[in-house]
């Protein structure tokens, strides 16, 4: 294989004799004996480009790659269209320099402002931010932004992903914050717990809409509750569920945050995926790590340039809200790319279809015994109540190459929260009810 040194041995020697030195050995002559490695390194021989190709291969295949999936729980799996690899796959947005230096990165900063600009479409908000690192760290981060010196307890919905619900509760820890889990009724939000337990020490209360299992919250009465107490509200969305519903605007949130992997990036096995985050003006200087603005120079051009940076990068670390100084930007690149790809009709389409299918495998799931939990209207996924042993299932349908729904935990122990996307043929539907009928 080539040599991964960018310069070449000419150059070296050039660069040496402008020290008045002959070999890179002498350059290190200062550094003592007892520290310098005596033998090599317990590393494994190179291996040729043909032979490092082989080995991939032979770690990839080791993957399952399901033909059918019936399962979201925070990520999901959507058409991706061919432009999206295509324009992020470009080496000079694939490999760009750092946006701190706006004279060479014009071209990645306007793309965060395109996609900055499109959350904000989406939800309804002021203002966002260039993204942080994926959906939980954009909850727990939004929470952040509502403390204040008298206003520190923390409502959390046990509606939430548990692993969103988990990375709030590492912040709070970690700040001392009071969080307190609001309990679910029927598979949403118990309201009248918030009702009896808010009082002017409350900071913020936050739900997911719609909510882990499915189902949309009761927003407006949420929010009203939440205001009466002078706290804020925040909303975690699924950014595909926006296509037919209601922004967290119009359900008067003053932050909205959520996973954007649906919007363009392929599943992973845990990433990297993208947290968006957008609030309303009165808020927008609260919002963590970097935001990208629109100015103009001297000459009247139109530029990009970070701003409102007066945060986390610049501010001693006690007196910081965040510690986040960075971004997802090629992920954050490849929503806004799928976003202008499918475009307004497109996302409604991928919406209605995404809710149309789910609403038709709980029809067929419920022939089969399978009780619907859900007693609110759904989006995309549901619950039901499992009349064989969830296992059991789970393995008669990876024996044919399809991913069943995620097998709930804890209280939920038996029931199985089942999702569609666009992806979801009617075919794909009715061969899971026929194999299921074989359990």
């Amino acid at each position: 294989m080539g040599s991964y040194v960018p310069s070449t041995d000419l150059e070296r020697q050039e660069m040496l004799s402008t020290f008045g030195l002959h070999s890179v050995k002498e350059l290190f002559e200062d550094i003592p004996q007892q520290v310098r490695l005596k033998k090599e390194l317990c590393l494994p021989e190179g291996m040729s480009e043909l032979e490092v190709h082989r080995n991939m291969m032979g770690l990839a295949n080791k993957n399952k790659v399901f033909t059918s999936i019936f399962r979201g729980a925070g990520a999901y799996r959507h058409f991706i269209p061919a432009i999206v690899k295509s324009v992020i796959s470009k080496e000079s947005l694939l490999t760009a320099y750092t946006p701190y230096q706006p004279e060479i990165s014009q071209g990645i900063l306007q793309s965060i402002f395109e996609f900055q600009t499109m959350i904000c479409d989406l939800t309804g908000m002021d203002a966002s931010n260039a993204s942080v690192y994926d959906g939980a760290t954009a909850a727990a981060e939004s929470i952040m932004m509502c403390q204040e010196r008298k206003r520190s307890k923390v409502f959390i919905s046990k509606t939430v992903n548990p692993f969103v619900l988990d990375t709030v509760h590492t912040y709070c820890f970690g700040k001392n914050i009071e969080l307190i889990i609001v309990p679910e009724k029927n598979g949403v939000t118990d309201i009248s717990f918030i009702e009896k337990k808010i009082d002017s020490s409350t900071a913020c209360v936050y739900i997911q809409q719609p909510n882990f299992y499915g189902s949309f919250e009761d927003g407006e009465k949420i929010g009203e509750v939440t205001h009466s107490a002078g706290a804020k509200f925040i909303m975690g969305v699924n950014p595909i569920s926006l296509g037919i519903a209601k922004t967290p605007r119009e359900y008067s949130a003053d932050i909205a945050v959520g996973e954007g992997q649906p919007l363009g990036i392929p599943l992973s096995f845990g990433g990297p995926y993208l947290g968006f985050m957008a609030t309303v003006d009165a808020m927008k200087r609260k919002l963590p790590g970097r935001i990208v603005g629109q100015t103009k120079d001297s000459n009247g051009k139109i530029g990009y340039v970070l701003t409102l940076q007066a945060r986390e990068q610049h501010i001693r670390r006690e007196k910081s809200s965040s510690n986040i100084c960075s971004n997802e930007a090629l992920c954050a690149l490849a929503a806004g790319v799928y976003l202008s790809a499918m475009g307004k009709k497109g996302l409604r389409e991928v919406a209605v279809q995404s809710m149309s299918k789910a609403d038709y495998l709980a029809e067929r799931l419920s022939e089969l015994g399978f009780k619907l939990v859900n007693k609110e209207e759904f989006f995309n996924e549901f619950v039901t109540e499992s009349p064989k042993p969830v296992s059991e299932v789970m393995r008669l349908l990876e024996s044919k190459g399809i991913l069943g729904g995620y097998p709930l935990r804890e209280e939920n122990k038996g029931k199985i929260l089942w999702c569609c996307t666009e992806m979801n043929s009617k075919k794909d539907i009715d061969e899971l009810i026929a194999i299921l009928q074989e359990v």
